[in-house]
């Protein structure tokens, strides 16, 4: 008995050692079954906290329905826009943060699932 609470202490103490790593931000938009994903950087490589995503999407018969989109990215720099339209014209994201800003382009009808990988200037 005395065996088995001190492999559970130990295991137990083992999970709770390792970080808990951040959920990352995502907006759902509702729109299709498309989605984009971001890693937004600085200069020397590290993550982004509470950097902008912005995105304006037209959609619809002649790109009539409009949407402007806005998400932040969490503390490793993620974010994940989920539920873009399936046939819009191509998005262009600004991703900001203190003056520093990148941008790029996601045309859904070639790259549904986009992932990218942006570092701020």
């Amino acid at each position: 008995m005395l065996i088995i609470a001190v492999a559970l202490t130990s295991l137990l103490s083992q999970q709770s050692a390792e970080p808990a790593k951040p959920d990352v931000t995502v907006l759902k938009a509702g729109l299709g079954g498309c989605s984009s994903d971001f890693i937004v950087k600085d200069a020397d490589g590290k993550p982004v906290y509470a950097a902008s995503v912005h995105v304006r999407i037209r959609y619809g018969a002649f790109g009539v329905k409009r949407a402007d989109l806005e998400v932040g990215t969490n503390s490793n720099g993620e974010a994940r826009i989920e539920g873009l339209p399936d046939k819009a014209r191509p998005m262009t994201y600004d991703v900001q943060k203190d003056g520093k800003k990148a941008s790029t382009d996601q045309d859904v009808a070639a790259n549904c699932h986009a992932m990218f990988e942006l570092t701020l200037k």
